[in-house]
């Protein structure tokens, strides 16, 4: 009777740790700090509000409001801050702790801001993982933090000065370095660069800040993500 006890209890043990990992899996990432209102619009298409610790998926896109800000945490340890006005899709995540070969991350900003660290994909296997698409390049990494901005269609509400900005896509590297690549041709953004990339013209290293303020954000974000908070299951 012990025994079979003791089985029961394993099994158990075992469709709980089959289960956790089912649900790991299948969170990307997690909402971490919210400020205004975030929605969510999931691959069957329909459309939720999220709040605080709601989970992220690949297939959905994510859209912040007026005065909204938004910090996602990602399960290999990256954060991501939306901006007001911002609009990105999760194209594609997988992030497998003992597979670095299969890790893949592109998020495509539709509109909007992102302010970006980055975690282990792009750093432990193939470097070109991790990915930012706008409607005119795709933004790589060579680094670790940095500030993403499609303002084609304006960026009026996005970031402090955005209003003045003239419509193209931004990146302003923070720490370490990252690529700007288009049909137009690729530029290295160096820390502290600022980069300026128009439909039809060479992506270009700006001389000045274009006068956005960044960091004007309502919480600090690059905390690690731990999506599992399971109690330990242990079997006399």
């Amino acid at each position: 009777m012990l025994e079979t006890k003791s089985y029961l209890a394993s099994l158990g043990c075992i469709l709980m740790g089959v289960l956790s990992t089912a649900v790991i899996a299948a969170g990307a990432g997690q909402v971490q700090h919210l400020s205004g209102t975030l929605s969510v619009q999931r691959a069957d298409g329909s459309i939720r509000i999220l709040s605080q610790k709601s989970d992220v998926n690949p297939g959905e896109v994510l859209t912040t409001q007026k005065d909204s800000y938004a910090q996602i945490n990602f399960s290999d340890g990256s954060s991501m801050t939306m901006r007001p006005n911002t609009q990105m899709k999760l194209e594609s995540y997988q992030f497998v702790q003992d597979k670095p070969q299969e890790d893949t991350a592109f998020f495509r900003l539709i509109k909007g801001g992102l302010r970006t660290v980055t975690g282990l994909v792009g750093k432990r296997g193939n470097q070109d993982a991790y990915r930012i698409g706008t409607s005119t390049a795709t933004i790589g990494i060579r680094g670790s933090a940095g500030e993403t901005l499609d303002c084609t269609q304006g960026c009026d509400g996005v970031v402090p000065g955005g209003e003045k900005a003239e419509k193209a896509v931004y990146h302003n590297t923070l720490t370490g370095s990252y690529i700007m690549t288009s049909e137009d041709g690729t530029v290295v953004i160096g820390e502290g660069q600022f980069a300026l990339h128009k439909k039809g013209q060479a992506p270009q290293i700006l001389k000045d800040d274009p006068g956005f303020k960044l960091n004007e954000l309502p919480f600090v974000i690059g905390q690690n993500f731990n999506k599992s908070n399971a109690e330990n299951c242990i079997v006399k």
